[in-house]
């Protein structure tokens, strides 16, 4: 029996190079995005070639009502999930709400996922061993948090407010482990490098052609491919099966920021997902 694995911002850069893979390691897959077009045609396609189940349903992952909508989707048609992928990020710009009326970069990148991780939380009990992952970035280090400054900015710094969303995705895992009992279910972080994806197109053209040629300056710029690599290993080696509440990079454990281990911190981030999702997690 195939192990189903869903993720999120399928579509493009990382996640579709995850889905990739996983694909020839015989997953099947729930695949989301806001693509339609795309999403339906990278199933197919992965379908076709790998002879695997995969089905993409769209999700705005910013849109906590999309994402309540696409998680009764998902438990109406599976009764287990093995792997959650939370790999969908994007940076604005220009300050923008989502449709809850929060900052669209930590909707985007934090509060869908922390959402969707509760909604789907008792198909990954189902598994035998279940994965959580979620995407961050080095762009966490050096950041702190400000719980009330979150939500609605007083002063909007683009690379400030990435940050910012990036170490909540650590925060969120390292309490998500603190709070959790089921030994069966582990969550870990990681840093995928500096990829050459499409994530900064929305600041514009001009931002995203600075952003790849930092890293071409920095000989550090990846593939898609390369960057998922870490991906596919927390998702799919059993050298990490019994891993959790870790940070990773290049397919080791690596130390993510001081503040990220500040205990009070991801409570307070937790506590604030709760408040926004209104719900009450773990």
């Amino acid at each position: 029996m195939n192990k189903i694995c869903l993720i999120t911002g399928a579509t493009s850069g990382i996640g579709r190079a995850a889905a990739k893979e996983l694909s020839k390691l015989g997953f099947d897959l729930i695949l989301t995005g806001r693509s339609e077009e795309e999403g339906k045609k990278l199933s197919d396609s992965l379908n076709k070639k790998y002879k695997i189940n995969s089905e993409f349903i769209r999700c705005d992952i910013s849109a906590l009502k999309d994402v309540r909508l696409f998680a009764e989707k998902v438990k109406s048609k599976y009764d287990r999930l093995d792997v959650l992928i939370n790999n969908a990020g994007s940076r604005f710009s220009e300050y923008q709400k989502s449709s809850d009326e929060i900052e669209l970069t930590f909707a985007t990148n934090h509060l869908g996922h922390f959402l969707l991780t509760y909604l789907l939380i008792d198909l990954l009990k189902r598994s035998d061993k279940a994965r959580i992952i979620n995407v961050s970035s080095s762009a966490h280090y050096g950041k702190q948090i400000d719980i009330d400054d979150l939500v609605s900015p007083k002063e909007y710094n683009r690379s400030l407010v990435y940050g910012r969303s990036k170490l909540a995705n650590v925060l969120f895992t390292y309490e998500f482990v603190k709070r959790n009992d089921n030994p069966n279910i582990v969550m870990n972080a990681l840093d995928p490098g500096g990829v050459a994806t499409n994530f900064a197109k929305n600041e514009g053209l001009i931002h995203w052609l600075k952003h790849i040629a930092y890293y071409i300056a920095k000989r550090q710029l990846l593939t898609p491919k390369q960057g998922a690599e870490t991906v596919i290993y927390l998702a799919s080696s059993e050298e990490v099966k019994d891993v959790t509440g870790k940070f990773f990079f290049e397919k080791k454990e690596k130390k993510s920021s001081d503040e990220s281990y500040d205990l009070a911190k991801s409570k307070q981030i937790w506590e604030l997902s709760e408040k926004l999702c209104g719900i009450k997690f773990l």
